[in-house]
């Protein structure tokens, strides 16, 4: 929601028509990133015309200052409606920004390709704002992404496995 939203449609006005269709996945009580994806595919519709959006709805995963433990249990829950709706997209890659909404996603996609069912290019880009720690779903998705790319030198130097491109959003 808000600004990891407005991060991920900034990264999107740079890739091509080629990346099409398009599954957003909102946490069900997002109301407010749905109206800005529609506005930005509305706008990007008047340049590509072909482009296919969809948009996707999973349990909330973690709400702000909820418990680790209870945590754990919305999760799994989570990860429960995400692997259906994994199964049924089988994206080629999830492009994900840090909401933890992103979380249950990419390990059933992860699980899909443990499975042999599909195998699918996780990308995780850190928050802008996250200058000299990682955000909770990035220290999750660390050892679950393909490219885990971060836009501060000093996270770089903390997380060998992390691509440095420079601020990127």
């Amino acid at each position: 929601t808000g600004g990891h939203t407005t991060e991920i449609l900034r990264l999107l006005s740079c890739l091509s028509e080629s990346y099409s269709p398009r599954h957003y996945v909102l946490a069900d009580s997002d109301k407010m990133s749905e109206a800005k994806i529609r506005s930005f595919e509305q706008k990007r519709a008047e340049t590509f015309s072909e482009s296919q959006f969809t948009l996707d709805r999973i349990p909330r995963s973690r709400e702000v200052r909820q418990s680790w433990i209870s945590s754990v249990v919305t999760t799994l829950h989570s990860i429960l409606y995400s692997l259906p709706l994994t199964y049924k997209r089988k994206p080629d890659l999830i492009l994900c920004n840090g909401p933890g909404t992103c979380v249950p996603v990419c390990i059933s996609a992860f699980l899909l390709g443990l499975l042999r069912i599909k195998r699918t290019i996780i990308v995780y880009v850190e928050s802008i704002c996250r200058v000299e720690t990682l955000s909770l779903s990035g220290k999750i998705l660390y050892y679950f992404s393909d490219y885990f790319i971060v836009q501060w030198p000093d996270l770089k130097k903390k997380y060998p496995k992390s691509v440095y491109l420079g601020r990127i959003v």
